[in-house]
């Protein structure tokens, strides 16, 4: 096949993270694949787009502003002349909106894949309500969790054409002993050590860890908040207010934070909402102890022999759960090395990507008769 995949990246994250294993491992495959990156400036996404180069994977930055929707539709039907796909796969609100009609202009399967709903404010739920009608129109829509397959129906989206993919882990890159990973860090004591990892924004919940972090049985256990956002000033505030700001760590943003999950004695990931966490399979991996919160495809990726699961919005129960974890350590390894083997068996990579060609022969024979 050709397949085109159509992204507007973020600098990290976990939709930026399964479009590189989708592209890299289909080009693996045999197929012809290219990725258009819809960026704001040149180098604004090299993070993203490095590693699809080095897999072989054809690689146009369409570089427009905030609204240039139209050169945007141009800048695909011209990759579309050119390469005149059999797949054209969309990944996000922007892309699924904007692009999708291309897709079928070429007589190419239109695909996408659901990552995600954040809710958050008014502008980002006029977005996804866009979004969910655009849905009505692909040929397939991937849904990566339970719940998204069972939402998209009331939506208005064919049955039909909806298949639930959970994410797979794509491997790692090689992770940093403890010593070295606290080093990184700039943590060079022994002190308990809570890991976040994520884009500091209220459907990720780091305000709820923030005020759990006071209520933890350790008093010296200290906060390691990976990544940046739109939330992190205001964060910062509350954690002053609460007392906690000599206890929390700001390295900001990391490219390929898995290699430091060493330095954490447990995981925690406080979300309001999500799809199949990445981070979730990079703590699994690396035999961290995990506290999450019971959204979106969490459970399904998680139970209670692997993690600790505890409501959303619940800092109290947040806290126990992490006093739990640091409290009994032979529990929690055991439950790490549970979610360990539960990742090698139900999220490795070549089903994954079975999964998606048998997707997208299904569009495209659905293409075929219409």
């Amino acid at each position: 096949m050709v397949i085109i995949h159509v992204v507007a990246p973020a600098a990290v994250g976990g939709l930026e993270r399964v479009v590189q294993a989708l592209a890299a491992g289909q080009r693996r495959h045999g197929h012809r694949v290219a990725v258009m990156a819809v960026v704001a400036a040149a180098d604004a996404a090299d993070g993203f787009v490095a590693p699809l180069r080095a897999a072989g994977v054809e690689v146009l930055e369409a570089v427009l502003p905030g609204r240039g929707y139209l050169r945007e539709r141009a800048a695909l039907r011209r990759l579309c002349e050119a390469l005149r796909p059999g797949v054209v796969h969309t990944h996000g609100y922007r892309p699924d909106v904007v692009d999708s009609g291309v897709a079928r202009r070429f007589g190419a399967a239109a695909i996408t894949t659901v990552h995600g709903f954040t809710a958050g404010d008014w502008k980002n739920r006029l977005y996804e309500r866009l979004q969910v009608r655009a849905f009505r129109r692909f040929d397939a829509v991937v849904a990566v969790s339970r719940p998204q397959a069972e939402r998209l129906p009331l939506d208005g989206v064919p049955r039909s054409r909806i298949h639930l993919v959970p994410n797979a882990w794509m491997g790692s890159t090689g992770s940093l002993g403890r010593a070295e990973a606290r080093c990184a860090l700039g943590v060079t004591d022994d002190a308990v050590l809570i890991g976040w990892v994520g884009r500091i924004t209220r459907p990720k919940g780091p305000d709820v860890l923030v005020e759990a972090l006071p209520l933890v049985p350790d008093r010296t256990a200290r906060l390691v908040m990976l990544g940046d956002g739109p939330e992190q000033a205001a964060l910062r505030d509350r954690a002053a207010a609460l007392g906690v700001s000599d206890r929390i760590v700001w390295p900001g943003l990391v490219q390929d934070a898995a290699r430091l999950f060493a330095a954490f004695d447990v995981l925690a990931l406080s979300s309001r909402t999500e799809g199949t966490p990445i981070v979730l399979f990079e703590a699994m991996a690396a035999g961290v102890p995990i506290v999450a919160t019971r959204v979106g495809g969490v459970p399904d990726v998680v139970g209670t022999a692997e993690a600790l699961l505890v409501p959303p919005e619940d800092p109290v129960a947040l806290a126990d759960a992490i006093g739990e974890a640091l409290g009994d350590r032979a529990s929690a390894a055991a439950r790490a090395r549970a979610a360990q083997t539960r990742l090698a068996e139900r999220f490795a990579l070549e089903p994954w990507l079975a999964r998606y060609e048998d997707v997208y022969g299904e569009a495209r024979a659905l293409v075929r008769a219409r």
